[in-house]
């Protein structure tokens, strides 16, 4: 059965303030992992609700990449193709080793040439090159960190519930310095209220990925439309068998 974009929205809604009990069985390992710090009482909790209503006719790595593109297009951004027929697993042999996922500062404090080498160990480990790590960066227009999860504190740009390009045009045109505080090194812009992390400062400081950033920061077209085959790229690595499915 197809989850709606509406069914999947308003069961979202209607359950961010209620009690839940979900089975964290399939995935507690992976959720333990750094880069999923916060996952476990926001995004996943929030799901909650949606895979106890559909049980075996959705899994949850369909209804998570599902909700994902959903998100995005509600937030102002593309329409990104999304196929079905994932395939759980539920052993937790099966969970890969935690470090996988990109850091937000692996060096020297502050940006430096490592934190560039990083993101492209980690993503080409994946099949994916610079211009692709650029588009994929994009997604810091939306959301923010919390202290309380990742340490680091603030958001990319004004606007974190819309999905646009303004990432890199801030990225290339605000004067970005270390913030003073007790938490780990991150930039801030001279107002205070926005932040940028050493790797997304990176992209600016590495001549490679620089020249995508200055492509996307001019062309949000560009930016939707070459985002749109990376992100649907990383949503089916691993996979197979699955089958197109009109969402949208």
């Amino acid at each position: 059965m197809l989850i709606t974009k509406q069914s999947l929205l308003i069961a979202i809604q209607n359950d961010l303030s209620g009690s839940l009990t979900l089975d964290f069985g399939s995935h507690k390992e992976e959720l333990a992992h750094g880069g999923n710090a916060g996952l476990a009482t926001t995004a996943v909790k929030w799901l909650g609700p949606l895979k106890k209503k559909y049980g075996d006719s959705i899994s949850y790595a369909d209804l998570y990449t599902l909700a994902g593109v959903v998100a995005i297009k509600e937030l102002g951004g593309p329409t990104i193709k999304w196929s079905s027929g994932r395939v759980d697993a539920l052993d937790p042999s099966a969970v890969t080793p935690d470090g996988r996922l990109p850091n937000a500062d692996v060096g020297p404090s502050g940006s430096d040439p490592s934190d560039a080498a990083h993101l492209r160990t980690i993503f080409n480990r994946m099949g994916f090159n610079d211009q692709e790590i650029v588009a994929l960066s994009g997604a810091h227009a939306l959301g923010r960190c919390h202290s309380t999860a990742s340490g680091y504190d603030g958001p990319w740009t004004p606007l974190p519930t819309t999905f646009n390009n303004l990432y890199f045009t801030l990225l290339n045109q605000v004067n970005w310095t270390k913030r003073e505080w007790k938490g780990p090194f991150q930039y801030e812009d001279d107002g205070k209220k926005l932040m940028m992390l050493p790797t997304d400062i990176a992209l600016i400081n590495d001549k490679k990925f620089k020249k995508y950033v200055d492509v996307y920061a001019k062309d949000q077209a560009k930016f939707f439309a070459d985002f749109s085959k990376a992100f649907n790229k990383l949503e089916e690595l691993g996979t197979t068998g699955l089958k197109a499915t009109e969402w949208a």
